[in-house]
């Protein structure tokens, strides 16, 4: 009888830790079997492209993805007004070298940086000064004035994660031109920021700085920048760019929401998303088509599963992360000025390749929680808890005491796509996709079950 009672006296001990294993696991093969993510994405890509925030492909996808959370049966989807910048390319850019001894006059594989301002038909014709970074054109000073600065920093290749050596390369791009204009330079031209070589430019965003002259701001291939430094060591070299890019008015867009509501705690909010916007060339597959519609998915799977969440999800397509962020600090601006509480929002902002882990930004005790949930996503290869980040869309909710949790997928191939007309739907592949909005939902189900401390 003794034995009897003191097993019944440990039974609540032994049963306040809920094993949520058979759960988690219907979530994957739910995903792997009948997702919905894999062909979600190809209509986004293939019928309606890239989508450069302020053009008419964005907002087609605004109403696309509102129209599909309404068709998988979500309780609430509705959009929320943003005003984000609309910049346009114009004509293809030109980027010439002049009577080069060796090579002659030739052309180079170039992209107009997001943001620039255009040269208009009559062109830059310059001198070229090469340099490896931002503090050399410092310390060449007015030595670049009437030139145009060719920026040839490499991302470093020893480097395993990507992420990190893409850090240490950027910012020639965000910040090269006005670095440079301020001791008079003409233009800028980059080397793509990617860690291949290939004829590929890459685009992405560049940063004005206030009362400095804007000065146009181009791309070339990795080949590219290899040819150019080569030349420039054998002789002076003149280039010609053309560009015909502009920034036009502010106009009205919308992230669009779409929410399961909580049974128990519908006050406490977990969001998941991507951003809705993508570069003008491509399809925005991987940056950040993918995100998008792996967090459709994520929710879409408590649905099919007829899981009722205790707690409110909420799938997220930001607007105008790509050029201006405007999107994220809106949705912030929004939830602090109705007091809506976001226990955790979770960014898959890193490509649609295979899930290897997630990064977390909160409190020792948050990120603690999350890393004790580890051995639920060992089965899928998913392993990697320890590093810390959470997303730039979701980053201006930090303040208002989220959880910020990044998906992480493998680095390695994301930059060979990266802000280039390569990144396209067959890109991507379905069972790394699938794998990657599988790993969300399963996140968002423990959070939702377990809360955070």
């Amino acid at each position: 009888m003794k034995r009897i009672l003191s097993i019944l006296f440990l039974l609540p001990v032994l049963t306040i830790a809920q094993d949520h294993s058979e759960q988690i696991t219907q979530i994957y093969d739910e995903a792997l079997t009948k997702g919905r993510v894999y062909e979600d994405l190809r209509v986004l890509c293939k019928e309606i492209g890239n989508r450069l925030s302020g053009s008419p492909e964005a907002a087609a996808a605004v109403e696309y993805t509102k129209q599909l959370m309404e068709s998988y049966g979500f309780d609430t989807v509705y959009l929320q007004p943003v005003m984000v910048p609309h910049w346009v390319r114009g004509k293809k850019e030109v980027v010439r070298a002049i009577n080069s001894d060796k090579h002659g006059t030739y052309e180079m594989n170039a992209l107009a940086l997001g943001n620039s301002v255009g040269t208009g038909s009559e062109g830059v014709l310059a001198e070229v000064i090469e340099v490896s970074g931002i503090d050399e054109v410092n310390e060449l000073g007015k030595k670049v004035e009437g030139k145009i600065v060719f920026y040839n920093g490499q991302m470093d290749p020893t480097i395993i994660n990507t992420f990190g050596a893409y850090g240490g390369a950027v910012a020639q791009r965000s910040s090269g031109a006005s670095e440079a204009a301020k001791y008079g330079a003409k233009a800028i031209i980059i080397r793509s920021v990617t860690n291949r070589q290939d004829d590929i430019p890459h685009t992405g965003s560049l940063r004005y700085k206030a009362l400095i002259n804007q000065i146009p701001a181009v791309a070339i291939s990795t080949n590219d920048a290899d040819q150019l430094s080569r030349v420039l060591k054998e002789q002076t070299l003149n280039v010609y760019i053309e560009t015909h890019c502009k920034q036009l008015p502010d106009v009205l867009s919308y992230n669009v929401i779409g929410e399961l509501r909580g049974s128990e705690f519908p006050d406490e909010i977990i969001a998941v998303g991507g951003h809705l916007d993508s570069w003008d060339v491509g399809e925005g597959a991987h940056d950040d088509g993918s995100g998008c519609i792996q967090a459709i998915e994520a929710v879409r799977l408590f649905k099919a599963l007829g899981i009722g969440p205790k707690r409110t999800l909420r799938a997220v397509m930001w607007m105008n992360e790509e050029n201006g962020l405007r999107g994220g600090r809106e949705y912030a601006r929004v939830a602090k000025e109705k007091g809506e509480k976001h226990i955790a929002a979770i960014e898959s902002d890193a490509g649609g390749f295979q899930p290897l882990g997630f990064s977390t930004s909160g409190t020792d005790e948050q990120r603690a929680q999350i890393k004790q949930w580890k051995n639920y996503f060992l089965p899928y290869r998913v392993w990697d808890f320890d590093q810390n980040g959470g997303g730039a869309d979701i980053g201006p909710l930090r303040s208002q005491g989220t959880l910020l949790i990044g998906l992480r997928p493998s680095t390695q191939k994301y930059f060979i796509y990266h802000h280039t007309p390569a990144d396209v739907f067959e890109a991507v592949d379905q069972r790394e996709l699938e794998l990657g909005a599988a790993s969300m939902s399963a996140m968002m189900y423990l959070l939702d079950r377990e809360g955070l401390k």
